[in-house]
């Protein structure tokens, strides 16, 4: 059994797809098709009126914060357990990162704590569904509503999961969606923006696509009149924009991986179950809570480890033993954000010093998230034979029985 392979993610209409883009004549999403069928396909999907393709889930959210009005010294609230990058974002918007804590059962932000930060300042909040699991959005929705915020979703690592029978991603002014490797659909590196507002649909593809004047909330080609765009005289620029395009070769894989999205979000979500049943047997493994009214798409499966303290064995050597009797790697969480050092040791301020030669974090911020991060492990549910997540949720379990045994 441990010499099943996980097959390759790439099982549908990649390879034929790929073909197609090198047969056509243009690469470039200013002139090809295949991220306008990418992004009318995305956007049917999530019963939106606009999707906006980028070339990563990061540049999604810089320019979405952009889109919505964010201006240097604003204030953007963002949960204290996430990446790094709805910080980053943040920066390059040369916007202040104001971290809300957490959860302790479900790990995701905190809608009192949200309201606790708010200021004068705030213009925004980013909601992370931190490893598929949406945060209270109907919550955070009427706090945005109180005090005038835009409400831009994190979905990098959530896909159709719903919180009280909505999708995740339709409850904000826009969501933001990821494509990286190991995502629910990848195709390498790649994003997506989805809102109803025509006027930010558009402000975020001139964004992504270095201002050009006449993109469109629907329309990310450039070059659709060559007698009028080639013409000396033409004026091309009205907006600054970076060049966040998704190429058609990455919107040709994501459109041929999405087409079968059900079925990936169905695969995680049943080998997730399989490690949660083997955890009943012990009570130092807790899985992230689901509240009733929720689904979670399980990009992975959070736990928090309490092992050192029940049965005095180290995070460390817990994975250790899993991995020797055939596991795979248990993944540990990202830092609280402003522990990294670029944040702790204040390297952002130089971006824009007159809006940060004040603002420090301290330890003690964000008391949850501080002291549920270095427990969290991270199980691996990207499995496409149901057969290995079998024998690799077993191996947990004999690994579980065998502590019980020596303690």
């Amino acid at each position: 059994m441990g010499r099943i392979k996980n097959p390759s993610k790439y099982l549908g209409n990649e390879l034929e797809y790929l073909k197609k883009v090198l047969r056509a004549e243009s690469w470039s999403a200013t002139g090809g098709s295949w991220n306008q069928a990418f992004e009318r396909k995305f956007a049917e999907k999530f019963k939106v009126r606009y999707a906006v393709a980028f070339n990563s889930g990061t540049s999604t959210l810089h320019a979405a914060l952009e889109a919505v009005g964010v201006k240097p010294g604003d204030e953007v609230i963002s949960p204290a357990l996430t990446v790094i990058m709805d910080t980053t974002a943040t920066i390059h918007a040369n916007a202040i990162p104001v971290y809300a804590d957490i959860d302790p059962h479900t790990f995701n932000i905190d809608p009192k704590d949200i309201e606790r930060k708010v200021t004068k300042k705030t213009k925004a909040i980013i909601p992370v569904s931190l490893y598929g699991l949406p945060p209270d959005m109907n919550s955070i929705m009427v706090i945005a509503k109180k005090y005038n915020l835009m409400v831009i979703e994190d979905n990098a690592q959530c896909f159709l999961s719903k919180c009280k029978g909505k999708v995740s991603g339709t409850f904000g002014h826009m969501a933001s969606y990821s494509f990286e490797n190991t995502k629910h659909i990848s195709c390498g590196e790649g994003g997506m923006v989805i809102t109803n507002n025509k006027e930010y649909a558009q402000k975020v593809r001139k964004i992504g696509g270095h201002g050009f004047k006449n993109l469109t909330a629907q329309e990310g080609r450039i070059r659709l009149r060559q007698d009028v765009f080639q013409n000396p005289h033409y004026k091309r620029h009205d907006e600054i924009g970076w060049n966040y395009r998704l190429p058609e070769f990455n919107a040709a894989v994501a459109l041929a991986q999405f087409e079968r999205i059900e079925e990936l979000v169905s695969l995680r979500m049943k080998s997730a179950k399989m490690f949660i049943d083997v955890m009943r047997e012990c009570d130092y493994l807790i899985p992230q809570e689901t509240p009733a009214g929720y689904t979670n798409s399980y990009y992975t499966l959070g736990v928090v480890y309490e092992g050192a303290e029940r049965i005095g064995v180290s995070w460390e050597d817990f994975r250790k033993e899993y991995i020797k009797e055939g596991g795979d790697g248990i993944y540990g969480a990202w830092s609280v954000p402003y522990f990294e050092p670029v944040i702790a040791e204040r390297k952002f301020v130089g971006r824009c010093p007159w809006v940060y030669k004040n603002v420090r974090y301290e330890k003690g911020l964000c008391p949850q998230a501080e002291k549920i991060q270095p427990k969290i492990m991270q199980f691996k549910t990207n499995y496409r034979d149901l057969k290995l997540a079998r024998f690799k949720a077993e191996v947990l379990r004999k690994v579980i029985r065998s502590f019980k045994c020596s303690i």
